[in-house]
């Protein structure tokens, strides 16, 4: 089992530091947003919505609760508060041969928290747009 692509995001996450990303994803890496509903394909569009998840979600209440980890793939449980909402998601990550992620995929509950992390997400990425 190749456990290398978790090991590295989950320091990642717990140095709250995107940066590794462009190393740990593939270059047709594609990024499932819970609140986008087309997929983001490549690894430029993965690394600016997983960068600005991580501003959005990684605080000192996140934490992973739950793991199920295959060869290739792993479903990652998380939580995490924000302005007093329990957000509770789900990270589907898979990976290829050659240890980097090819797909990410986010998935959230509840209706509460998917409408906060929408409008959190939205302005994250126009203002890091404007800035381009």
């Amino acid at each position: 089992m190749n456990e290398q692509p978790l090991e590295t995001w989950h320091r990642l996450v717990r140095t709250q530091d995107p940066s590794g990303l462009d190393s740990l994803l593939g270059e047709d890496a594609v990024f499932y947003s819970p609140v986008v509903h087309a997929p983001q394909r490549g690894k430029a569009l993965a690394t600016a919505y997983l960068t600005a998840a991580f501003t959005i979600f990684v605080n000192p209440t996140f934490r992973y609760v739950r793991e199920i980890v295959g060869t290739s793939d792993a479903m990652l449980e998380f939580e995490t508060e924000m302005d007093g909402i329990i957000v509770n998601g789900v990270d589907l990550i898979k990976w290829n041969g050659a240890g980097k992620i090819v797909e990410f995929k986010v998935m959230l509950r509840p209706l509460k928290a998917i409408n906060l992390v929408h409008q959190r997400m939205a302005a994250m990425l126009q203002s890091r747009q404007e800035a381009s």
